[in-house]
């Protein structure tokens, strides 16, 4: 694992200073950009185009002073939402102080499903008294995107015992690109997708659960066939992640790696003309 590891750190900080190019994009003039933030094992994901500010999950409760403050770095003030993937802690834990940090929020969004169905959803619960209200996403629904394109993918069904099999899965297109950002969803979530043909190519891809060995197939990549995968996890916190099968099958598809514990603030990943540049902040 330490072999593997290394060699993938020493690939990214290779490539992190590079642009990535694709000569079949046409020219854009948006930029489409996504960061990654280092909040240890967990995801907080900040995706911009033009005047549109998502926040995708916001990581832990007793993480959230680093979710705090790589937002104040970045200067947000506003945000045009905030996209819950699932209900686990590592990725809905930080919702309730955000919510209560005076930073305007205009929308919360959730998955439609979750496990423990027919019990108060923990959104609900984190933005109880601040005037905020949970709109629930699924499969085919589509949020607005200054420049560019934000679609809902999955989830198509509710897993009753598996959180990760709700996760929202989302298509972000913009700046002569796109991005696959993936939540948690494990194999039959993605299964499922990939049967519908659900799943399009996209140029970056955020690797599914901290990459853990129960998520991303070799069947998911073919689709995808992405020029950049980035994942948001911290061995320490999880030493499981991420799982050598999973560095060897991106390896072996020579697709660069990012991993967000490589950051000390997160990694800015940009598309403009279709054009991938990547910083490690």
């Amino acid at each position: 694992m330490k072999q593997i590891f290394c060699l993938v750190l020493s690939l990214c900080l290779c490539l992190s200073a590079l642009p990535f190019l694709s000569a079949a994009k046409a020219d854009s003039g948006d930029t489409l950009s996504l960061l990654a933030i280092n909040i240890r094992k967990g995801d907080a994901l900040l995706l911009r185009s033009g005047k549109s500010v998502y926040l995708i999950d916001t990581g832990k409760k007793g993480q959230y002073d680093l979710l705090s403050a790589a937002l104040a770095a970045e200067g947000i003030s506003r945000l045009t939402g905030v996209i819950i993937t699932h209900t686990d802690g590592d990725h809905v834990g930080g919702l309730k102080q955000l919510a209560n940090s005076g930073i305007k929020i205009e929308n919360v969004y959730a998955s439609v499903y979750f496990v423990d169905e027919g019990k108060k959803h923990p959104v609900e619960k984190a933005l109880k008294g601040t005037g905020l209200k949970a709109q629930y996403l699924s499969a085919g629904d589509t949020l607005p995107l200054d420049g560019g394109k934000l679609s809902v993918l999955g989830p198509v069904k509710a897993d009753p015992e598996k959180e990760n099999n709700n996760s929202l899965v989302l298509l972000a297109e913009g700046g002569g690109g796109s991005m696959l950002l993936t939540g948690d969803m494990e194999f039959p979530e993605e299964a499922t997708l990939l049967d519908k043909g659900l799943i399009p190519h996209a140029d970056v891809l955020k690797v599914a659960n901290h990459g853990e060995d129960d998520a991303t197939s070799a069947a998911l990549l073919l689709a995808v066939t992405p020029r950049l995968a980035v994942i948001s996890t911290n061995t320490e916190d999880e030493p499981d992640t991420p799982a050598p099968r999973v560095l060897r099958l991106l390896s072996a598809h020579n697709i660069p790696v990012l991993i967000t514990q490589d950051a000390r603030r997160g990694i800015l990943i940009t598309l403009k003309n279709g054009q991938i540049n990547t910083e490690i902040r």
